[in-house]
């Protein structure tokens, strides 16, 4: 995918914070004589999805990512920042879907498909007849690859793949412009994944879609992004777009994530690793929160909270030493 520097933006993110309370409940607290607990999901980040184009958001579990998915569809309430629709088709609302991680648990074992997939078309009141909702439905199944026929079964009657394109036709029926995607293929076989993930693009290109891509998977991430964001502990550490980020990424933990990804040319390739394991998001470390996992850290590292910086070509990183890189280059 290319560059999306020219694109116009669909959604906006501005300082963003979500705090959950995760107290025990209050007796117990005062019979223990224990404080509230809060636990900050998303640790005031910002980022843009240009219209058209994709933002992935990357990072192992607990970082926050699935948060700021539900964040976006309005699942949770933001507890600050701002959250900032481009106006859609006509100067209507941005429509706005989510195409969930399970597509199992996300459908109705008790609905036939045709049920499921017509559920928005009549929640929405978007066609008037039973005739134009039957021909949408069956429509939108071979849009994603499934025939007509396959709306008179059940959800167990299919594989996974085919489930979650049964959850992809759910989410077009209200044809949204932009797409919420959290985790959408992490619970499938790879052949199964490439399947969906071209379907996916070629939707994209076909419909003009805007996605939000989730994901802890960099491989799949370079599949589909044409900007990435990678996430720890709740903050953006790196932002680029998806070749550079590849090609020269900044973060020390963007550069642990792309050891993951396996390389056939290169099985037996240095890795650098970080040590220890992901700190908990109740107390997260002081400073930069991945120093105590960090190869290159220095001083500054577990007293100072790196801010986000601007760098040539566009790529946002938070990092002291990357920081100090460049100062000391610019001299």
């Amino acid at each position: 995918m290319t560059g999306t520097g020219q694109k116009k933006p669909a959604f906006t993110a501005e300082r963003l914070v979500k705090t959950f309370d995760v107290s025990a409940p209050w007796l117990s607290r005062v019979i223990e004589r224990k404080p509230r607990q809060l636990l900050q999901a998303v640790n005031d980040i910002s980022f843009t999805v240009p219209a058209g184009g994709c933002l992935s958001i990357v990072g192992e579990s607990g970082c926050g990512k699935s948060t700021v998915a539900r964040l976006v569809t309005g699942l949770h309430r933001p507890s600050g920042g701002e959250l900032r629709f481009a106006p859609g088709r006509n100067g209507a609302p941005l429509s706005v879907q989510m195409i969930f991680q399970d597509p199992y648990a996300s459908l109705n074992p008790r609905w036939r498909v045709k049920n499921i997939v017509a559920e928005p078309l009549r929640e929405m009141k978007l066609l008037k007849t039973s005739v134009e909702i039957t021909e949408r439905v069956e429509e939108l199944l071979e849009t994603v690859g499934l025939s007509a026929s396959d709306g008179e079964k059940y959800p167990h009657e299919f594989s996974g793949g085919q489930r979650q394109r049964i959850s992809i036709a759910r989410a077009l029926a209200s044809e949204p412009e932009f797409l919420v995607c959290d985790e959408p293929t992490s619970a499938l076989d790879v052949s199964v994944q490439a399947q969906v993930l071209n379907l996916m693009r070629k939707l994209q290109d076909e419909l003009g879609l805007t996605y939000l891509f989730i994901s802890h998977d960099m491989s799949v991430v370079r599949h589909m992004s044409d900007r990435i964001a990678v996430m720890y502990l709740g903050r953006i550490v790196e932002e680029g777009d998806t070749e550079e980020l590849f090609a020269n990424p900044r973060h020390p933990y963007t550069r642990l994530l792309l050891q993951t990804i396996p390389n056939v040319q290169q099985p037996n390739r240095d890795r650098v690793v970080g040590g220890g394991e992901v700190p908990s998001p109740l107390k997260p470390p002081s400073g930069c929160t991945f120093h105590p996992r960090c190869p290159v850290a220095i001083g500054r590292c577990s007293a100072e909270v790196p801010e986000v910086r601007t760098l040539s070509g566009g790529t946002r990183v938070a990092c002291h030493l990357v920081e100090e890189q460049v100062a000391h280059a610019a001299r």
